[in-house]
């Protein structure tokens, strides 16, 4: 049987976006804000030499660094306000949400409800803070002892130039941090996932303009380029089908009296995802992957930069062993990590006792809550696989071919999904719409009728 919600979902069509007024306001929000950090991404940092960081740039873009650039959409290439992008907020979160599950003041608060989170957030806002400042200070040290064949990077290097570049660095991270909040509560989608898939949409001409230009002068062939674009079609098409893809346990009710009235028990479905942690994962393992660029920054601005600190940054390329390897570990501990985050199994069980709601042939409470935990981890461990498979294959393929090409399954992953949530709530906002004239159609009929 199909559901309201379906038939309405199914009837859509662009007539309804005339009408939902709201909406209009809020997608033209998110993308006068999308463009305005796109606009960020092109104010340079002051007191640079744009000539001669590019080169530097160019002799380094190999390694994290060129996943950085695709992450903030090219800000870090033109080294711009917006160059740390909001991977300081990321990683802030990231440390928040681990320590809510060590420091027991933190995990009072989380279930304090709505005044604990604005509490969490707060603290998470400090210490991007921290981050920011710490990882502005450490490119600052890393661009003054840069040069390359153009000259110095910097042109007036000193305590002044340091200044500048944290304050510039920090206050550009705020700024996208408040604007994603604000992308969020005013906009449709998350807004800190659209920031970071813009920048790497924004990147995908270049991309793929410089992996044709690669085929027209001779250094890939033909069939390795259409095998690539046939591996990124591929990559989409199995983004889609897993991140639709649910795990459904049926849910049984029993019969209810009231009054005299007896009503027959009903069934419905606990739809668990396969890839309950999203994007989260990639992300979050990209974040942390950063932290050691920002340390050989402040050893090579000090010009003691040890040999083995050397070879880490430069195991730290695409489709290096060392790359790989701590990013697919980065990558299965996030994916259950963040589902067990967002998804408690005991809550769940006890809910579904609340309303004597039962899973057949399982006693309601703790060997719910067993069987449920059971099942989402078996889910979870097949997305852990899936979100490693799909992040590292591009790039050790692209690897084995010799082929600099930074938009990889990581990249894709992020914009599939993101774009995917983002329809989802755009379908979300129609559907409440639509409700909400058949409900005033239905008063009108009503005060019509008693009128009569």
């Amino acid at each position: 049987m199909v559901s309201a919600a379906e038939q309405l979902a199914s009837n859509m069509n662009f007539g309804a976006f005339a009408k939902a007024e709201e909406l209009k306001k809020r997608l033209w929000f998110t993308l006068i804000a999308l463009l305005v950090y796109r606009v960020g991404t092109f104010i340079p940092l002051p007191g640079v030499n744009p000539a001669a960081f590019a080169a530097s740039f160019n002799a380094n873009s190999g390694g994290m660094l060129g996943l950085f650039n695709t992450f903030a959409g090219g800000a870090v290439q033109r080294l711009a306000i917006f160059a740390l992008n909001i991977m300081p907020y990321i990683s802030a979160s990231i440390i928040m949400q681990l320590m809510t599950s060590v420091v027991p003041t933190l995990e009072t608060l989380k279930k304090e409800g709505e005044a604990g989170r604005k509490q969490i957030n707060q603290y998470t806002r400090y210490l991007t803070v921290a981050l920011a400042a710490f990882q502005a200070y450490g490119i600052a040290i890393g661009l003054e002892g840069s040069r390359s064949q153009v000259g110095a990077v910097v042109i007036d290097p000193g305590i002044f130039f340091r200044l500048t570049t944290v304050v510039t660095l920090v206050g550009g991270t705020l700024f996208l941090m408040w604007l994603g909040e604000q992308i969020t509560a005013r906009g449709v989608g998350n807004g800190t996932s659209l920031i970071i898939m813009s920048g790497i949409v924004a990147g995908l001409p270049a991309a793929l303009g410089n992996l044709f230009d690669l085929s027209r002068q001779g250094a890939i062939s033909v069939p390795l380029l259409l095998g690539l674009l046939a591996l990124m079609l591929a990559v989409v098409a199995a983004v889609v089908f897993i991140e639709r893809a649910q795990r459904r346990l049926l849910i049984q009710y029993p019969k209810r009296q009231m009054g005299n009235k007896m009503f027959q028990g009903d069934a419905s479905h606990l739809p668990l995802k396969l890839n309950s942690s999203g994007v989260i994962p990639p992300i979050f393992a990209s974040s942390l992957l950063l932290l050691p660029i920002t340390v050989a920054q402040f050893a090579s601005g000090s010009g003691s930069a040890p040999d083995w600190l050397k070879d880490v940054v430069a195991l730290l390329g695409h489709g290096q062993p060392l790359y790989l390897a701590i990013y697919v570990a980065l990558i299965l501990f996030f994916a259950f990590f963040y589902t067990a985050v967002v998804f408690n199994p005991q809550e769940t069980a006890d809910n579904l006792r609340k309303y004597g709601g039962f899973i057949p042939g399982i006693r309601p409470g703790a060997k719910t809550a067993e069987f449920i935990d059971y099942v989402l981890t078996r889910i979870t461990v097949v997305g852990a696989i899936y979100l490693a498979v799909v992040c590292v294959l591009p790039e050790a393929l692209t690897s084995v071919a010799g082929i600099q090409f930074t938009f990889g399954g990581t990249s894709l992953l992020i914009a599939v999904s993101v774009m995917m949530d983002t329809v989802a709530q755009i379908q979300s906002h129609l559907i409440a719409q639509q409700y909400e004239g058949l409900i005033k159609k239905a008063k009108l009929r009503g005060a019509s009728t008693r009128g009569r």
